[in-house]
């Protein structure tokens, strides 16, 4: 039933009715006015306390069927509640409406003021949740712009051997060459996103290739494996400057202030100004004003890594076979894992089950039912490949592969060969 609209009201009377014939709204009300009419005294009567407005507009509902009637009825008051239901039980004694039999119930008596009572908390918690999460999201909004502005650069790979590198080696003119992917995660936290790994004793052509031109810095650690090192670069690279972590330690371990100290020395005898050391780091903090050719750059890569090592490609197979699913969810988990050493593991819903640290995921594996991709950031090894095949996982997807020997179902990818160049 609609409830009435009378102003201030403190109740609603509702009461239920059932009559002994066909009646009508009219005969309902006509009854509850006339049948209580002198009962409670002529203060408590009906249109007295409707002149007064102590009682509002009386609202009925009739419903008749086979010659009977039933319905209900609600009084609005402003009275207090001992009158309320005084007047409650007067119309309960109503046993006539017209000629026929009648019983009024009553249903029950609403306190109008602890609903609306209600009404108001629950606005207001409302919008104080509102409020709550506007300023929740504000805090996070400014949490990540001052993330944003301090975060190193992105880390990728270059050529067909996959090397480790800052996204900044694409586009600078100096290059840093290290000697092994943690040295290149170490520079991009220090912000410097300009360097390359070596990776071995063995210089790939790639590399020559890459220092063309540009001014070179090698970067090598303070022992005795980077003073072979160094013997290898100075037969095939034009190096500009050699500089050395302090004696016994590796690149990797030096804190980023001892790295910027180096690399600002090497910078300036390399014919690079403070002021360019300065501005490498800005770049860091905003990355549209060197990704300008980013397409660019990736269709490059992808040309550069022309046939993939047998090892991460089955023969035969390209890009396009792998789904629009798989890409899709690998792209999407790509930056939580980027640069983190964590894997995630997916499930054929493409519903991440798991997140790890990279040294875990073997151990972590043999307890995960359901897992179909596997994506890490690292190096798909064979032992991977192992634990993997045998928990059922469909594709593993990583920066670059091991030497895999053995044949298996799984499905090896890398980030370049699924066109994941960031």
């Amino acid at each position: 039933m609609k409830l009435p609209s009378t102003g201030i009201v403190k109740y609603h009377v509702k009461l239920k009715f059932d009559v002994d014939g066909l009646v009508e709204k009219a005969d309902i009300i006509g009854a509850i006015f006339g049948q209580t009419e002198g009962l409670l005294g002529p203060e408590m009567n009906l249109n007295e306390l409707q002149k007064v407005s102590k009682v509002g507009r009386i609202e009925v509902n009739v419903d008749t069927k086979s010659n009977m009637a039933k319905g209900d009825a609600i009084i609005p008051m402003s009275t207090d509640i001992s009158t309320a239901a005084l007047i409650a039980a007067a119309i309960e004694s109503i046993d006539k409406v017209g000629p026929f039999q009648a019983k009024f119930v009553l249903s029950g008596i609403d306190d109008i003021r602890a609903i609306k009572k209600k009404v108001i908390v629950d606005r207001a918690k409302k919008i104080v949740q509102e409020w709550a999460t506007k300023t929740i999201s504000e805090g996070e909004e400014m949490l990540k712009d001052v993330y944003d502005a301090s975060k190193p650069g992105k880390l990728t790979t270059f050529g067909k051997a996959q090397l480790a590198c800052g996204t900044g080696v694409f586009d600078s003119d100096w290059i840093i060459l290290v000697e092994g992917r943690a040295d290149v995660i170490n520079l991009l936290r220090a912000g410097f996103d300009n360097a390359i790994a070596i990776e071995g004793a063995k210089i790939d052509e790639t590399v020559i290739k890459l220092t063309e031109g540009k001014k070179v810095i090698a970067f090598l650690d303070g022992d005795r494996a980077g003073d072979l090192i160094l013997k290898e670069l100075h037969g095939v690279v034009n190096i500009d400057k050699v500089l050395r972590a302090p004696s016994g330690r590796e690149v990797e371990e030096c804190t980023p202030l001892e790295i910027a100290e180096i690399l600002r020395e090497g910078m300036q005898l390399a014919g690079a100004s403070v002021q360019e050391v300065h501005a490498t780091a800005r770049q860091l903090q905003y990355p549209e004003r060197r990704h300008n050719n980013k397409k660019d750059r990736l269709e490059h890569a992808i040309e550069e890594e022309g046939e993939t090592q047998g090892s991460s490609r089955e023969p035969g197979t390209t890009l396009l076979e792998d789904n629009a699913e798989i890409l899709s969810a690998v792209k999407a988990v790509y930056p939580q894992i980027n640069e983190t050493l964590e894997a995630i593991v997916l499930d054929g819903s493409m519903k991440i089950l798991l997140k790890v640290p990279v040294s875990d995921v073997v151990k972590k594996l043999d307890r995960t039912e359901g897992a179909k991709m596997l994506v890490l950031d690292g190096i798909v090894t064979q032992r991977l490949v192992d634990a993997a095949d045998k928990v059922g996982i469909e594709y593993i997807v990583g920066h670059r592969t091991g030497e895999l020997k053995k044949s298996t179902e799984v499905r090896i990818r890398t980030f370049v060969d699924m066109g994941i160049n960031n």
